[in-house]
């Protein structure tokens, strides 16, 4: 059986991985799913790697999951631990010696999710979070997840180049969310063939698709893992 280590988003929690956690769990997996440090403001994203190695310990047989920006420091845990899979979920997909500052300029996401929120009459991007983001998850548990939010990441961490000189030599995969607001799906789509040159797995769930579909999700990582 596997490790699946899973890495939360900006503002987010180990707490949003706690259904995939424990459908995953249920499949006989292990599983770490610690808090990034977000406490300090001079944290960067070699910090945040180093953290999560740490909770990982002596454990092997890891699969390094990713959601959102945790793709910056997923890559960078997996290189380290030598993981037999990396899979990114609606990740931001760094390239060498990029900020992730620099990444929304660079990617031309404005420009996507602009286009995007004309096809969907302002869905995309919209300033309401039940709409933008959590627009599939039951209201308790958004709410629930609204109240865990915190100040993640740090402005160290967004100015940073990110460190590694290439994709680690892990074989890596990616989940589209299909009806995601914030990053839209024909984005996803390019940005994943152009910067890891793999087609995207497709999962149909929004942003938040570990609070929506966590055992749709946990089918999709336990298959990976089998690959």
């Amino acid at each position: 059986m596997s490790t699946f280590v899973l890495i939360h988003g900006a503002g987010d929690v180990g707490w949003s991985w706690h259904l995939v956690e424990a459908e995953l769990r249920a499949r006989g997996h292990d599983v770490v799913a610690p808090d990034l440090p977000g406490d300090d403001d001079a944290l960067t994203l070699d910090d945040y790697a180093d953290a999560v190695v740490e909770a990982v310990g002596d454990r092997r047989d890891l699969v390094v999951v990713g959601h959102s920006y945790g793709a910056f420091t997923a890559p960078l845990v997996a290189a380290r631990r030598q993981a037999e899979a990396l899979i990114l979920v609606a990740g931001m997909v760094p390239a060498p010696g990029e900020t992730p500052d620099e990444w929304w300029s660079n990617t031309g996401y404005s420009e996507a999710a602009r286009r995007q929120a004309a096809r969907d009459g302002g869905l995309t991007g919209s300033n309401d979070p039940h709409v933008a983001f959590f627009h599939d998850v039951p209201r308790a548990l958004a709410e629930e997840a609204m109240s865990k939010e915190r100040a993640h990441p740090s402005s160290a961490a967004s100015a940073q180049p990110w460190p590694l000189d290439a994709w680690p030599a892990v074989p890596t995969r990616f989940v589209l969310c299909t009806e995601d607001r914030f990053l839209p799906p024909e984005f996803q789509r390019r940005l994943a063939l152009e910067r890891l040159g793999v087609l995207p797995d497709e999962i149909a769930g929004s942003h938040c698709v570990a609070l929506s579909r966590p055992t749709e999700l946990a089918d999709i990582l336990t298959a990976v893992a089998k690959d």
